[in-house]
């Protein structure tokens, strides 16, 4: 007899057959003596879309509304049929005993499996290998200790009830509102607060009144001193005429030095990497979006397996991992790595509740190089980057602080206190690794040698001016942390709805907030201008039609809460689902009653191929596009899109407009460029940029443009993560 394994996806699928020594190709599986491993493409089967239940929720009704399956039926998604009757056809062979799920070990991944098996009614004896890295040691070790399938039925129950509760929410509150303003309106419980939270940073941004505030420095033998208000025990103050009172009094006058310390300080490494801080920082030093990380991540991990698994929310390690550590520094000492890894191999390695602790890992421990080996030239420019966040936060957090001496002096002029502050490096340490990039690595001002009691003349004094700032719009790498930790845009700071908000990890997981992002950009409720992030008119509009409740934190944090208690088995799928159908019939009568009304205001004057209706002009992440206002008709069409494509004179990205043979790069510089003197440019350069290179780049460029935007609602919502 022999065990199925069901893998995620083809690629894991391959490694894990590699590694259980199974060589026989057949159809959608690889078969070998003892095991067979079949794979997903990611989802194979879904929820069922509405008119699965009831034929008239083909068309779009309110008075159909709400929609509540008595029992959720799982459907085989189309594209991918093909795989799901291989992966059928073995689970129900003669000669397998049992079935050993290997997708990845978390609540989706669950899902993943468990569909499968569930629409394909299997009735055989169910394992669980549950590993952080895709390399041959990790499978073996799991594969040693396969855990009973039953310990993960929970958890399975807890993957089911998000994604029925996401179901009847996001696919009732869409149509209503979709219905209610013939417009296509999409809303869900991560989606919508998110959507809040943009929203709320630009009122508090319209709404800030700048004001000027004030401070008193003197500079003196190369030394700047600053003053101290000993009522605020700040440097600087709001009262103007305060500031002026003392620029008399000290002016002219000489200062003593009172006080002088020196006190030797260390700082110590940022924790490791999670999925939410690795996105925010590639987006802060490349651009990159949260998506494109993840994806960057995922094939670090899948392909190179010079990485471990991208889906965590944890920045800890467990015990069982430290064994591991030096293999990890053998497997990196290569290139830039070599110096600094094997300094680290050829001593005890030295670990602390910073990086280590079980308490805090959940499913998966941080994000950190695997015992594979890497040959970097294997690696793309962008896998590189990401490769090297990783290696180096892996590195700094096991090397040594950097340590320094912080001086402060202190100087009384008349009864005023002054205060300068210097540092001096003393050893680098970790922030040797990063080679002086650290944004704080700038030193203080190094101070001149100064004794107590010594008489400081001819000080120089004058009033600084400032302002107050409006906090900043968000970026991606910002929406991440607010998504994270959305404590500061709860209505009511409950202790409780904010300890729940900590446990839970706040809007979304570390697997859905990349997509989040993606699906209000693709909606046109957000937009980019440079590299902040803006809400339109649509979602102003959509965020005053939709149910209050919707809009908050707080609901999300409410359900992860439940979701958890499921997972550990603490609450029944059953009750939850109750309250979630409870709910949906509240916010479905509050749509229905809301006297609101949604008014395009971005209508243009041209005119819909297929319909005839005037088009909407939209923008979104990377591109500005004319939209059919009619959501049953769904035409759109591309006017300008931002390129990957390099200006000759200031080498900004440049957009690309117009359509077909008279497409033209434009800069903001004022550069113009057609296509085709573009293609000609680059074949002189030397590019090395083929016909085939060019026709893939476009392909790429006008995807978005061939997939209807409005069409089947149905089925996209089916599939969405809200």
């Amino acid at each position: 007899m022999k065990s199925l394994v069901l893998a995620e996806k083809p690629s894991v699928g391959r490694d894990i057959a590699k590694v259980l020594k199974c060589s026989k190709n057949i159809n959608g599986a690889i078969e070998g003596e003892r095991y067979i491993v079949t794979w997903g493409l990611g989802h194979l089967v879904s929820l069922a879309d509405p008119e699965v239940y009831d034929g008239k929720y083909k068309e779009w009704k309110m008075e159909h509304l709400p929609m509540l399956p008595k029992k959720f039926e799982l459907v085989v998604l189309k594209q991918t049929s093909k795989q799901y009757q291989n992966v059928k056809s073995q689970i129900h062979r003669n000669d397998v005993s049992d079935i050993i799920i290997a997708t990845d070990a978390g609540r989706e991944g669950e899902l993943v499996a468990r569909w499968i098996l569930e629409k394909a009614k299997n009735n055989k004896p169910v394992k669980r290998l549950w590993i952080s890295s895709v390399t041959d040691k990790a499978i073996k070790e799991g594969f040693s200790h396969l855990k009973d399938g039953k310990e993960y039925v929970n958890l399975y129950q807890a993957a089911v009830a998000r994604a029925e509760a996401d179901w009847i929410v996001g696919m009732n509150a869409t149509r209503a509102l979709t219905c209610k303003y013939n417009a296509s309106l999409s809303c869900g419980r991560v989606q919508t607060p998110t959507l809040a939270m943009i929203s709320k940073r630009e009122e508090e941004i319209k709404n800030f009144i700048p004001v000027p505030y004030y401070g008193l420095v003197g500079r003196v033998n190369g030394m700047t001193i600053n003053w101290k208000d000993p009522k605020s025990k700040g440097y600087t103050t709001f009262d103007k005429s305060r500031a002026d009172d003392v620029l008399k009094v000290v002016t002219g006058k000489n200062g003593i030095v009172t006080e002088l310390n020196s006190i030797m300080k260390k700082s110590y490494s940022p924790g490791l990497y999670d999925l939410t801080e690795l996105q925010r920082d590639a987006n802060k030093r490349y651009d990159f979006s949260a998506k494109e990380t993840l994806n960057i991540m995922q094939r670090l991990y899948e392909n190179h397996k010079v990485l471990t698994y991208p889906r965590t929310d944890s920045r800890y390690l467990t015990t069982d991992i430290i064994g591991t550590l030096k293999e990890r520094l053998d497997a990196i000492s290569i290139g830039p790595y070599k110096k600094y890894a094997s300094m680290l191999a050829r001593k005890p390695i030295v670990t602390n509740s910073s990086f280590v602790d079980n308490q805090k890992v959940s499913d998966h421990h941080a994000i950190i190089p695997t015992e594979q080996y890497v040959r970097l030239d294997n690696l793309s420019t962008d896998e590189r980057k990401i490769y090297d966040l990783v290696v180096k936060r892996f590195l700094s957090v096991l090397s040594l602080p950097c340590e320094y001496e912080e001086v402060t002096i202190k100087v009384q002029v008349e009864n005023e206190e002054f205060i300068a502050n210097g540092k001096v490096i003393k050893s680098l340490g970790y922030k040797e690794i990063y080679e002086n990039t650290f944004e704080e690595e700038t030193d203080l001002e190094k101070l001149p040698k100064v004794n107590k009691n010594d008489i400081l003349k001819n000080i120089q004094f004058s009033i600084t001016v400032g302002k107050t700032k409006p906090p900043a719009p968000f970026n991606e790498a910002s929406l991440l942390t607010a998504m994270e930790n959305p404590i500061n845009f709860l209505e009511l700071k409950e202790k409780e709805m904010v300890k729940t908000l900590g446990e839970t990890g706040g809007l979304g997981t570390v697997a859905t907030r990349a997509d989040i992002i993606e699906k209000l950009f693709n909606s046109f409720l957000m937009e980019k201008r440079g590299k902040d992030i803006f809400i339109t008119s649509k979602g102003k509009q959509l965020l005053e039609l939709v149910p209050e409740d919707l809009k908050k934190p707080e609901l999300t944090a409410q359900l992860e809460m439940k979701l958890s208690k499921i997972a550990k088995g603490n609450l029944k799928k059953q009750d939850l689902m109750n309250e979630m159908v409870s709910y949906t019939k509240e916010i479905v009568a509050e749509i229905k009653e809301n006297e609101g009304k949604f008014r395009h205001d971005n209508l243009t004057n041209t005119k819909c191929p297929d319909c005839g209706k005037k088009m909407l002009l939209v923008s979104n992440k990377n591109s500005k596009m004319l939209v059919c206002q009619d959501r049953e008709c769904g035409h759109r069409e591309t006017i300008e899109r931002t390129s990957n494509a390099r200006c000759p004179v200031c080498h900004k990205k440049m957009g690309l407009k117009g359509q077909g043979e008279g497409q033209l790069f434009t800069c903001v510089c004022g550069y113009k460029e057609k296509l085709t003197a573009f293609q000609e440019r680059r074949k002189k350069e030397g590019a090395g940029v083929s016909k085939k290179d060019i026709a893939n780049y476009m392909n790429k460029l006008n995807k978005e443009e061939k997939e209807p935007i409005n069409s089947a609602f149905a089925d996209a919502f089916a599939r969405l993560k809200l």
